[in-house]
């Protein structure tokens, strides 16, 4: 019998140990370096904060500027051929050909993508180009090629008393002088007056990018946060004549140009063998943004089906909800907002596909920007210079309108200064505004429309986490239902996944194993038994 138990010991005792470390390296908090491994980046106590140029010295920037494009003129006075730069920059053409992910090449730029926020540019450029790098970009008759309606203002003001408003032109009454006096290097704040109130309003459309960051907490973004680097966003996107790296994973759909935490961080960060190997299927953000919305609230749900009910007295409604958010508006529908959100994970390889207005609907949800990328899609058979890995990602779902004849979606004019425009948001008649849409678009249009539910997905890259605050191991290495992981299924995944067969075929060697001891044992008691009495 001791022989048994020693046996029982040695074939169990192994396995419990094993239990007991890998339990334990789950549960413990990262180790984090005193240190972190930063390359390429100038940290903020060695940065030169003196200033180099006074422009508030220069004479042709003391006179009264009547027209912002005289500004601008003034501008290339000195920084002659800078406006060539500028208009081949997206900022400015807002239009760039991609080749869609299994497809040709298209025009995939912001006047010419879908989105389910305001759906899309066309026929609404008076509003939506108060976020355009230039001035009087009121309709698609405007002009790329003239210079001086480049907006050098907007990225360069360091007074904070730039607005902009219709068309992109300063809002009226701010003193232009003093503006223009006080130029600089972009900031965050430049950068984010228009990128944070995409899909028009703070932190709608993104996620992870909101005003809260002008002046954040470690707690909301390590990298931009006031007692730490204080990051602008010009240390990663680094630019060079104009030529801003990074594109916006959301809508590009080539994999290029793209800014990487790697590019400081290098692929081996951790010091740590098993974490570092982890990069080569996991992005950086998996583990460093486990939630969005940190500051503010970013809309989750967006329907535009219910828009256009107004009051007893035919006057637009306003509600909110619990927490002051809008939650509904006469002029855009019903709203789902939420705040400190968990991520969906995908695998993403960098490459996309868009939705067109001219596409076929083919399948419910309608998905906007379908992310390419699989666990297979890797070595070679890669179909990207970037194997897929695992991606926190925000999907904004919704329902806009839709040809129930032609099966294609539709662009609706929503903004005009006056009633009578078939603008929505001023007549609140989606037939009216549809047609006058599809017309300005040179498009068909069967008469006939509905809503469809609507999906696109949006990479996330900021309010990044520090390492003390990312994922730990057993967020996904678990089996339970809230596991990280538990809806990316394709893969097996240690912690999470088990296989029946090889589970067995284990449990009954183990019970072989025993009952093959305790026969040995009986049979050496008998055989000694017989022996002795012998």
């Amino acid at each position: 019998m001791k022989k048994i138990i020693q046996v029982i010991l040695v074939l169990l005792l192994p396995q419990i140990i094993v239990f007991v470390v890998v339990t334990n390296s789950f549960n413990k908090k990262q180790i984090v370096p005193d240190k972190p491994i930063v390359v390429n980046y100038i940290t903020k106590e060695h940065q030169t904060t003196i200033k180099t140029v006074d422009h508030s010295k220069f004479e042709i920037l003391k006179q009264e500027f009547k027209r912002p494009q005289d500004m601008t003129l003034a501008c290339l006075s000195c920084h002659t051929e800078r406006h060539k730069e500028v208009m081949v920059n997206n900022h400015w053409t807002w239009d760039r050909k991609e080749k869609l992910h299994k497809r040709d090449a298209v025009s995939v730029g912001k006047k010419s993508v879908l989105n389910n926020f305001c759906v899309g540019v066309g026929s609404n450029e008076k509003m939506c180009t108060k976020c355009h790098a230039g001035y009087g970009y009121s309709d698609k008759s405007f002009d790329f090629t003239k210079a001086e309606n480049i907006d050098c203002i907007v990225c360069h003001d360091q007074s904070g008393l730039y607005e902009k408003a219709l068309a992109g032109m300063p809002k009226k009454g701010i003193d232009l002088n003093k503006i223009a006096q006080s130029v600089g290097n972009p900031k965050k704040e430049n950068c984010g007056s228009c990128h944070y109130l995409g899909g028009g309003g703070n932190n709608v459309k993104h996620g992870d990018l909101d005003i809260e960051m002008n002046n954040c907490s470690r707690e909301i973004d390590v990298h931009m946060a006031k007692e730490g680097e204080d990051m602008n966003c010009t240390a990663c996107h680094t630019t060079q004549n104009h030529k801003i790296t990074g594109k916006l994973y959301a809508l590009s759909s080539e994999d290029k140009n793209r800014v990487t935490c790697e590019q400081c961080h290098t692929d081996r960060p951790h010091n740590d063998k098993i974490i570092d190997n982890h990069s080569y299927r996991v992005a950086c953000q998996t583990c460093h943004i486990p939630v969005y919305a940190k500051g503010k609230p970013t809309k989750m749900y967006w329907d535009w089906s219910t828009a256009g009910r107004l009051d007893a007295d035919s006057m637009p409604i306003t509600e909110k909800d619990a927490d002051g958010n809008v939650s509904y508006n006469s002029m855009k529908g019903n709203f789902v907002w939420e705040d400190s959100v968990v991520p969906e994970y995908f695998w993403f390889n960098g490459l996309a596909d868009h939705f067109l207005l001219t596409d076929i609907i083919k399948e419910f949800p309608v998905q906007l920007n379908s992310l390419a990328g699989s666990y297979k899609d890797k070595g070679i058979n890669s179909e990207s210079k970037s194997v897929s890995k695992i991606w926190p990602v925000k999907v904004h779902r919704g329902k806009q309108p839709y040809d129930m004849v032609h099966k294609t979606l539709l662009q609706p004019i929503l903004y005009s200064d006056k009633k009578g425009d078939s603008a929505f948001w001023m007549d609140f008649n989606w037939s009216n505004s549809i047609t006058a849409g599809m017309k300005y678009m040179n498009l068909p249009y069967s008469g006939k429309y509905d809503f469809v539910e609507t999906e696109m997905y949006w990479p996330l890259n900021h309010q990044v986490s520090a390492a003390d605050k990312a994922l730990r191991c057993i967020d996904c290495h678990t089996s339970k239902p809230e596991g990280r992981l538990s809806k990316l299924n394709d893969f097996y995944l240690p912690g999470r996944n088990r296989f029946a067969i090889i589970d067995n075929f284990g449990l009954g060697l183990l019970v072989v194993t025993i009952l093959g001891v305790i026969i040995h044992g009986v049979l050496r008691n008998v055989s000694k038994k017989k022996i002795n009495h012998n």
